[in-house]
């Protein structure tokens, strides 16, 4: 009995490890005024090599009213889709070093890698305001 019993607190203990490594993985915090957002991140080759060089604090500008941009120091690899719609905290890349986080939702003709997205952006368009602003990205 004893037997069976360890044997289950060591699976039990392996998926809490699992697990806990698995979702520091998927998400990365941008802190903007003292404001903290969550992305949930893609599992691809762009998102891999950005959390590598994270943290980074960058210099956003805005662009149309409805996004944040800034051309990164360093280029990324990429997998360029047309995405037609872009969802309010959506964070992408534009070319192969452009981060972008979109505070409106809206249709588009252009394509973009996709980063990932704010897991709850209710105010993002608030924080983020029309002026530039200074992005803190990291794990």
């Amino acid at each position: 009995m004893k037997k069976i019993i360890v044997f289950i607190l060591i699976i039990l203990f392996t998926g809490v490890f699992l697990e806990v490594g698995f979702t520091q993985q998927n998400y990365m915090n941008i802190k903007v005024n003292n404001k903290n957002f969550t992305v949930v991140l893609e599992d691809n080759k762009t998102v891999k090599s950005l959390t590598q060089k994270l943290p980074i604090t960058l210099e956003m500008s805005d662009l149309n009213n409805n996004e944040k941009y800034c051309y990164l120091d360093f280029v990324l690899p990429t997998d360029s889709k047309s995405v037609r719609y872009i969802k309010k905290g959506d964070v992408m890349l534009f070319g192969n070093n452009c981060l972008v986080i979109f505070y409106k939702s809206f249709t588009t003709s252009y394509g973009y890698t996709k980063i990932g997205y704010i897991k709850n952006s209710n105010d993002i368009e608030q924080v983020l305001g029309k002026s530039t602003i200074e992005a803190i990205f990291e794990k």
